[in-house]
């Protein structure tokens, strides 16, 4: 029978480790938690943003300074490479890392550095842990850290916007926007392809965002003739919500109360105070036009009055959204 060699201290701290990423103090919980097995004296947790491509620090201790181009370069060594295809820890200074080490850490005080790639247990690429002592690392450190790094990738995981797109119904599809238009998945909700493959959508984001609004319902007719109840709420994006963002969640639908195209289109006028020769001319009807289709929007929505019908329209997301 298989005996178990991990020492309890070892065992604690993994358990620790975990606790603090998933709901205590986060990547300086975790790592504190760490230091109980590791002997460092600086960690930097770098992202990788699958939304550009690149990396860039997010969380750091024990360090003066970081520089801002040090992420990037270091992703351009072959010792990142080899810790992608190994996918376990890769020491400093070593053949390749000579010159990044003399730059960026050396002159700080480090005598040693140890880069941990971070891999979720499903195996997504989140980033790189970087950590730096000022004597040797232990014999056992890469493979101490590389053990906890299933862990530690939450930490780096972009994808998950901070957010909580509270009373939103079932069967809505999503996209997060920041205010640079930069797309992102939103966890526990599917893509939404129409949303992602849109360009206007991200400048109707972007707009949103600047706007001061906290929320918008409405329909939007997307470029294949196809209407869809969306909404948009506010959202922080990016690590720990940093980002201004918004999230635009959408679901096909069928018009409500029967309405038509057009009757839709002259009902939102009506929302935004228009009368009906601003209607008029707004959608190249005649006056009459629109009288014959407010006529018809007053009965199948049960309203007696613009009033009313402005109310309704608004409170249950009937205008169309002018993406």
């Amino acid at each position: 029978m298989a005996e178990i060699t991990l020492p309890v201290r070892q065992l604690r701290a993994f358990a620790e480790v975990g606790y603090q990423v998933a709901g205590g103090s986060g990547a300086h919980g975790a790592m504190a938690a760490l230091r109980e097995v590791v002997p460092l004296d600086a960690y930097e947790f770098v992202a990788f943003d699958p939304a550009t491509g690149r990396h860039h620090s997010v969380v750091s201790d024990g360090h003066r300074r970081i520089d801002g181009d040090a992420a990037e370069e270091y992703a351009a060594l072959e010792a990142y490479r080899r810790a992608m295809a190994t996918r376990a820890p890769v020491a400093m200074p070593e053949p390749g890392t000579e010159r990044y080490f003399r730059r960026h850490l050396a002159p700080y005080g480090w005598r040693a550095g140890l880069t941990a790639p971070l891999f979720l247990a499903g195996g997504r690429y989140t980033g790189l842990l970087h950590l730096a002592t000022r004597d040797a690392f232990p014999e056992l450190t890469a493979a101490l850290v590389g053990a906890v790094s299933p862990m530690l990738a939450h930490v780096t995981d972009l994808t998950r916007c901070v957010i909580d797109p509270v009373g939103l119904p079932g069967g809505f599809r999503a996209v997060a926007f920041d205010r640079r238009g930069v797309r992102r998945g939103v966890p526990g909700l599917e893509t939404s392809p129409e949303l992602w493959d849109d360009p206007a959508i991200a400048a109707y984001a972007r707009a949103f965002i600047d706007s001061r609004e906290l929320n918008r319902h409405g329909l939007w007719l997307d470029g294949q003739g196809r209407w869809h109840e969306m909404r948009l709420l506010r959202a922080g994006v990016g690590f720990q919500g940093g980002l201004q963002g918004a999230v635009v969640a959408e679901r096909p639908c069928a018009l409500p109360y029967e309405l038509t195209g057009r009757e839709v289109d002259v009902l939102t006028r009506v929302a935004a105070g228009d009368s009906n020769p601003q209607i008029a001319a707004a959608l190249v009807l005649s006056v009459r036009t629109v009288t014959t289709h407010l006529e018809h929007i007053f009965a199948k929505l049960g309203c007696d009055s613009r009033t009313r019908l402005s109310t309704k329209a608004l409170a249950e997301g009937l205008c169309r959204l002018d993406v």
